[in-house]
């Protein structure tokens, strides 16, 4: 895209960081903004810009988008399908880590506004000093940020009762790719003068700006959780449930977590969890979490559960009785994904159906997985609360890792078939990045697919806004 040299990449650059900025060219230095979670992808960087205000960020895009420099937005690095990450090796990175402060907390009116490099942790630990949550909570959180939070609209656990990070966000502040700077933050609830832009830049994973800053809803703080672990048949049966606890909990129901036997032993058997969090074994089990707010009446969850007993529909569960326990229920929860690395290697989908015809997709999906890799042990898990499934895949038992993972092609398109014919999408939480635009393209739409890429020709002609990834 290019004619410049990385030294004059570098050379042009340097002075345009700004006070408190960065400019990282040596490979050692850009070790950590290249090295994505799943290590899945190998590609150098020309450089890695950490500018040090919005106005540095400005002064950076306008001379990339002058020069046509290829920019690839970074938060924390957490991303999974390769967004942040380069494709062609002659990218910047620029990183928002020190573009992280707090501009305003407003508890009383429900929202507070924060830059993008700030933790995820962070702002939560602001909004709870604030009387108020952020009810955004992913396993990542300790290292994720807002930026990136917003760019992939990240899910999470609460999704059921909070939605996902654009349905938290009001507003945002942006910078477009000629280093022009949107200003649409604001704290409406109602604004319907003309299209919504935050939520065309919100799930843009930086193709069309990147974003500086957001004002995010916050919500009071919980009284206290009723939490369960739950037995269950099969995701039919934790279907049923669901349906009940809706029914009895309304919008106080903010979590139900589905999972197999399968991932706890493996916690177990790697010394993840320090004792079985179950009340017994079963195939399946449901990890469901109740709000009680001020002055609500208490035990919600637990007379469903012996409604649920009484009928037949569950065999057993527990109930957390400290923090503690609450604790140990959602460390299995959080921990199913981590556990499959130590068993082998992994093939992982992030997908999503509607809500009730989650049984179908995992009896379907594993059924045309496991004819295609004979022995490969299934471990969907996740959000069966709002379709979403990480419909996970170990490696069958003493399998050689490699030449599993070369069978990962077949085993995804057996995945995908079943989620189309079920309505489902590919890609639910994650986004698209570098690893399934490819996929998109064969999936989507295609007026839907000419109407993205007329929305990023308008906004980014010269495309250098982190190119080649979702489109």
């Amino acid at each position: 895209m290019t004619t410049l040299t990385s030294k004059d990449i570098v050379r042009a650059l340097k002075p345009l960081v700004g006070d408190g900025g960065a400019l990282l060219a040596d490979p050692l230095e850009m070790k950590s903004y290249l090295t994505e979670p799943r290590k899945r992808f190998h590609v150098p960087a020309v450089a890695v810009a950490l500018p040090g205000s919005v106005a540095a960020l400005q002064a950076i895009c306008r001379w990339a988008n002058q020069h046509r420099v290829p920019l690839v937005p970074q938060s924390g690095n957490t991303g999974l399908v390769g967004g942040q990450v380069p494709l062609s090796g002659t990218e910047v990175i620029v990183n928002l880590s020190r573009i992280n402060r707090v501009r305003e907390v407003n508890a009383a009116a429900g929202h507070m506004t924060v830059e993008a490099g700030l933790i995820l942790e962070e702002a939560h630990k602001v909004a709870e000093a604030a009387g108020t949550i952020f009810p955004l909570w992913l396993a990542s959180q300790g290292s994720a940020r807002i930026g990136g939070v917003l760019s992939s609209n990240a899910g999470g656990v609460q999704v059921l009762a909070y939605g996902n990070a654009r349905e938290l966000t009001l507003g945002v502040e942006a910078v477009l790719a000629d280093g022009r700077l949107y200003h649409g933050l604001n704290a409406l609830k109602k604004d319907n003068t003309g299209y919504d832009l935050k939520d065309l830049l919100v799930g843009a994973e930086g193709t069309l700006g990147f974003i500086t800053a957001a004002t995010v809803k916050l919500f009071p703080i919980p009284e206290a959780q009723e939490t369960a672990l739950i037995n269950v048949a099969d995701p039919a049966v934790a279907l049923q449930l669901f349906y009940l606890l809706r029914e009895r909990a309304g919008s106080r129901l903010t979590a139900f977590e589905l999972m197999n036997r399968f991932g706890i032993d493996l916690q177990l058997n790697y010394g993840l969890l320090p004792r079985d969090p179950t009340a017994s074994p079963s195939p399946w089990y449901v990890l469901a979490e109740v709000n009680r707010m001020k002055g609500g009446a208490s035990g919600a969850l637990q007379a469903a559960l012996e409604e649920a007993l009484a009928s037949g529909l569950v065999a057993d569960a527990v109930v957390a009785e400290s923090e503690a326990d609450r604790t140990l229920m959602w460390a299995a929860r959080e921990q199913m994904s981590e556990v499959q690395s130590k068993e082998g290697a992994s093939i992982k989908h992030d997908v999503s159906v509607p809500i009730g015809a989650v049984p179908q997709l995992i009896a379907e999906g594993s059924a045309a997985v496991e004819r295609a890799i004979p022995g490969v042990r299934p471990c969907p898990f996740g959000h069966m609360g709002d379709g979403n499934i990480h419909f996970n895949f170990s490696q069958p038992a003493g399998a050689d890792p490699k030449a599993f993972m070369a069978r990962e092609a077949g085993a995804n398109a057996a995945v995908y078939e079943v989620v189309r014919k079920l309505g489902g999408s590919v890609s639910a939480e994650h986004g698209i990045g570098q690893l399934k635009s490819a996929l998109l393209r064969q999936v989507k739409d295609p007026v839907a697919l000419e109407m993205m890429q007329a929305i990023k020709a308008a906004l980014d002609p010269n495309g250098i806004l982190n190119p080649g990834k979702v489109l």
